[in-house]
């Protein structure tokens, strides 16, 4: 569905887009993958993909389809076939027990020798000759079966012939080649230790002058002009060995047991549910118009690119969140109850929906800033009320909770290992969620200082400072903790000097929550003047070096690297750089933004190169944070994406917090997982198998962020 709905969306404006592409400087392509639907009589096992006379065919177990004006003719079926090939006429062959051309009308049988054999790969040499490659040999027709005997009890992965009108084939011992009738193994002539005298796919590219050949850890080429070249791990190679090769020009796609590879001006790889319906690549087909057919065992995938702005982008994970992801105004990821199926999608309470709504009220504030939009500001209003209902409801002055459900919903218990329950609202109409964390204050303090300066109409503005001022007071009116309904501190809810200087238990909070309590107390400072703020906020500087604290925030090296922390790190600058005035501490601030952005800086994350640069006043790699963007993917289901195998990617000796392998470098990011906010971006592993879908909040951020800081336009 989500692919289906890609495809509908982009389709006016790739037309456009294609022609002004090279001229608008704000339009790039976006990768997009989505099924090719094939006819129900067809199965899924797609063998091989060919393009005679112009119509795309897929050739699966059952026969041969073609597409044509959309709609898809079979020819062939009930064959169990297990390969094909055309011959020089563009006529299709199918093997199996036996070989057949419907379009000659013409069966060769195979000989009983070959009864047992498993076909490997098929050629026709010139009108005459076809060649057969299986596990156990070569075999050759000319009107009778001959068994080339050189090749004889030698497995046979692939044949194809050059140029030259020379034979080649890649073997399991040695790549073969025959000029003139005679065979050569170059394994014992040339060919280097390396190799394993082991060889899975080949092609002729360049015109057929050259040859392309895989083994088990590379892909070469012997060049006719001697310009050879070898694909390892050192050279970009993801993963092999290669078992199909497809070239079109510079344009190399690559199939292997565990995805697709594309090496045209840098590597691409394509594995996983948001690219392939199943894992190991049959085929690959390259079509005139750009467009890559993918086949597989489970049916085609569809990569192509989409011509594509950034605002266009960011319309369309608004499309996404309007149809998915608002919970009585609640923004947050939906679950899908088919994996990957957007059609089943739901929503139910989640344990931080306060945060990541607020997240989304960031976005939108930004957005109507920079646009003006109508349905902006309609968003904006509409996420500060649910932000505001979160505080209301609990009947606590200032103790927002987790999440809300109306009295009548069916509401979800938490999973998480410290204890949280439901609660009714006084008016008994709501249901709501204890245990509210420092992640929710730091969110609501943030976005609603955005919400008030960049949205609110006169009537909201005392609601928001309102809102703001109960929050602080009730924090520093119970000693600096955040007091739940049972009238004790929630888990993480705690700012107090004693706990974060004194208690073991808070060394890794210390000064990632001194961080934060200041930057509340800004904020409430400079929105209601209240001089008990400004008495709070001098004696947690002066007496309990709290300034001095935040200066070493972000926590890293050899300690516990949290990236879910980066969010509660990095908000909190916004209210002390924004309101700091002439405090004597803002050299402290300073020097705490910059040592957290130095420890994030090569997780590639734009939503810290945006605030980093904004709030610095400096470039920081705004380069980085604009090419991260535009490589966000579209499919924003959540994918289980596994890199953990890949070749290419030098893997971190050190595991992360949760004891996943890591890379020593993030994984590119459309090969990654989507949650990018409060997540390693190293981790070798990533997703929920297609159980969620992602809201694109992490992007639109970042994105409305940069343009209200002029950082880029449209």
């Amino acid at each position: 569905m989500i692919r289906t709905l890609l495809l509908v969306l982009f389709a006016g404006i790739s037309v456009v887009n294609s022609m002004t592409a090279q001229t608008n400087k704000n339009i790039f392509y976006q990768k997009v993958s989505s099924p090719v639907r094939l006819p129900s009589s067809a199965g899924k096992n797609v063998i091989r993909l060919f393009y005679p006379n112009n119509i795309v065919t897929a050739i699966t177990t059952n026969g041969i389809f073609r597409y044509q004006n959309g709609k898809w003719r079979s020819t062939a079926s009930n064959g169990n076939w297990v390969m094909a090939a055309l011959d020089g006429k563009q006529n299709i062959w199918l093997a199996s027990q036996k070989i057949i051309s419907n379009e000659q009308g013409s069966i060769i049988p195979l000989p009983v020798t070959m009864q047992n054999d498993s076909v490997s790969s098929m050629l026709w040499e010139n009108d005459q000759t076809l060649y057969i490659g299986t596990n156990r040999g070569l075999y050759a027709w000319n009107g009778k079966w001959e068994h080339v005997p050189q090749l004889k009890g030698i497995a046979v992965n692939d044949i194809i012939s050059d140029a030259r009108q020379n034979l080649w084939v890649a073997s399991e011992d040695g790549l073969w080649k025959s000029a003139n009738g005679k065979w050569l193994n170059l394994d014992n002539l040339l060919m280097a230790e390396g190799n394993q005298r082991k060889y899975y796919a080949l092609a002729a590219v360049n015109n057929g002058a050259d040859v392309v050949f895989s083994t088990p850890y590379s892909v070469g080429c012997i060049a006719a002009n001697n310009e050879h070249w070898v694909w390892r791990s050192t050279e970009g190679l993801p993963y092999g060995p290669v078992t199909r090769i497809h070239a079109t020009g510079n344009d190399f796609w690559l199939g292997t047991a565990k995805g697709a590879i594309q090496k045209d001006s840098a590597w691409h790889y394509y594995y996983g549910k948001r690219w392939l319906p199943a894992a190991g690549v049959n085929d690959i087909l390259k079509l005139p118009t750009g467009e890559v057919w993918i086949a597989t065992a489970e049916g085609i995938s569809e990569i192509k690119n989409v011509p594509i702005t950034l605002q266009q982008k960011a319309a369309y994970y608004e499309s996404v969140i309007d149809r998915r992801h608002n919970r009585r105004g609640l923004i947050n990821i939906s679950r899908l109850a088919t994996p990957g199926d957007t059609a089943t999608s739901y929503m139910e309470n989640e344990d931080n929906d306060g945060l990541w709504t607020s997240c989304y009220l960031a976005a939108t504030c930004f957005r109507y800033a920079v646009s003006k939009s109508p349905d902006a500001k309609r968003k904006a209003v509409r996420t500060f009320e649910a932000l505001e209902r979160l505080e209301t409801i609990t009947g606590i002055p200032g103790y927002p909770a987790r999440s809300y459900a109306t009295a009548s919903d069916k509401v979800k218990q938490s999973r998480s290992p410290h204890p949280k329950a439901w609660h009714f609202s006084p008016d008994g109409k709501w249901q709501w969620l204890d245990d509210t964390s420092s992640d929710e204050i730091t969110g609501h303090i943030f976005t609603l200082s955005l919400f008030y300066e960049l949205v609110a109409d006169t009537a909201q503005k005392p609601r928001v400072k309102a809102l703001i001022n109960r929050m602080v007071t009730h924090i520093i009116d119970n000693d600096f903790h955040l007091i739940d309904f049972d009238g004790k501190p929630t888990r993480w809810g705690v700012w107090h000097p004693d706990s974060l200087n004194h208690s073991p238990n808070w060394m890794y909070e210390r000064g990632l929550n001194s961080l934060q309590i200041l930057s509340f107390l800004k904020t409430a400072i400079h929105y209601t003047g209240n001089p008990k703020f400004v008495k709070a906020y001098q004696m947690l500087v002066e007496k309990h070096g709290y300034a001095r604290n935040a200066v070493a925030a972000k926590m890293y090296g050899p300690y516990e690297t949290s990236h879910s922390d980066d969010i509660l790190n990095f908000f909190p600058y916004y209210g002390l750089f924004r309101y700091a005035g002439n405090d004597t501490s803002y050299t402290s601030f300073v020097k705490s933004l910059e040592r957290s952005w130095r420890n994030v800086r090569n997780d590639r994350m734009p939503v810290w190169n945006v605030m980093a640069s904004a709030l610095l006043g400096k470039d920081c790699d705004l380069d980085i944070a604009l090419e991260e963007l535009r490589e966000y993917p579209l499919d924003l289901v959540d994918w289980t994406m596994e890199n953990s195998h890949r070749w290419d990617i030098v893997t971190d000796p050190m595991v992360d917090r949760g004891r996943q392998k890591q890379a020593i470098h993030p994984v590119p990011t459309p090969e990654s997982g989507v949650s990018r906010w409060n997540t390693n971006p190293k981790r070798l592993s990533a997703g929920r198998s297609g159980q969620t879908e992602e809201t694109g909040t992490y992007f639109l951020f970042a994105y409305w962020m940069g343009r209200y800081y002029g950082f880029w336009g449209e």
